[in-house]
């Protein structure tokens, strides 16, 4: 092995993957692109590994990596850095977070193997990554969402503010039937929110009311618009009418058969 520090060319077989590395999706083309510049001019930024026994485990410079193997490089020059376990994990965090690279998914999945795996808090965390302790938590709130209900946020392109909006709804099977809405309807964030309201509002428990002058009929009004709402936005051609007949209001919602109406 070679001095901390020192850049060297590394055999590509010699090299392991970080098992702290927070980004899972990679864009291919750009892989492809990359590794066409490697051909042409060389792999003009080292790589930074550290020494795992007789191997060497990557730190930073996966994308690099990986176009190099593209381009049918057998070796590639590395900074061979004397770190730990725990420093190998942030740097891979933050060197990502500097570029931009993760999705807000791999982001919370970061955090929360620094925290797990590396027994560190949640104030540990924020200081070293420069964000606020509020922020980390925001983002592992992330997280309870199911790994299906999270992947498909992330592949349709939908925001963090998409997926914290079905944290108000406790029920998994919920959370997919909603996502599922919000991606055929392409629905806006503020839509989204709209829709996981009146879910709630459909699923609170009913409260009996015996005092009668407590009694608002523009609550009930009100939740049957956003029932409306919830039909309009799985695209069927729903109506809604309400008039005033004095004594009483009546409400009339038109639902099509068939969709294609």
């Amino acid at each position: 092995m070679k001095r901390s520090n020192e850049i060297i060319e590394i055999p590509i077989e010699d090299i392991v993957a970080n098992p702290d590395q927070p980004r899972q999706i990679f864009d291919e083309e750009g892989i492809q692109e990359l590794s066409e510049s490697i051909k042409a001019f060389g792999v003009l930024q080292p790589i930074s590994v550290r020494q795992v026994e007789n191997k060497y485990e990557l730190i930073m410079g996966e994308r690099r990596l990986r176009a190099s193997r593209t381009a049918g490089l057998n070796a590639v020059p590395a900074i061979v850095i004397d770190s730990s376990t725990t420093a190998s994990a942030f740097m891979a965090l933050i060197e990502n977070l500097q570029r931009v690279d993760l999705n807000f998914v791999e982001e919370a999945e970061g955090f929360r193997r620094l925290i797990e795996e590396h027994e560190m808090s949640q104030k540990d965390v924020a200081a070293r990554v420069g964000k606020n302790q509020s922020t980390i938590s925001n983002k592992l709130r992330i997280l309870k969402l199911s790994p299906k209900v999270r992947d498909k946020i992330v592949h349709s392109g939908l925001s963090e503010r998409h997926a914290r909006a079905l944290l108000k709804l406790e029920d998994e099977a919920l959370h997919e039937k909603v996502i599922d809405q919000v991606i055929k309807n392409e629905l806006t964030v503020k839509k989204t929110e709209e829709l996981v309201q009146t879910y709630l509002t459909l699923n609170e428990p009913k409260k009996k009311k015996n005092i009668r002058g407590v009694f608002n009929y523009k609550i009930y009004i009100n939740t049957l618009k956003q029932a409306y709402q919830a039909i309009k936005d799985t695209g069927l051609n729903a109506e809604f009418d309400q008039s005033d007949k004095g004594d009483h209001i009546e409400v009339v919602v038109r639902i099509p058969k068939d969709k294609s109406n």
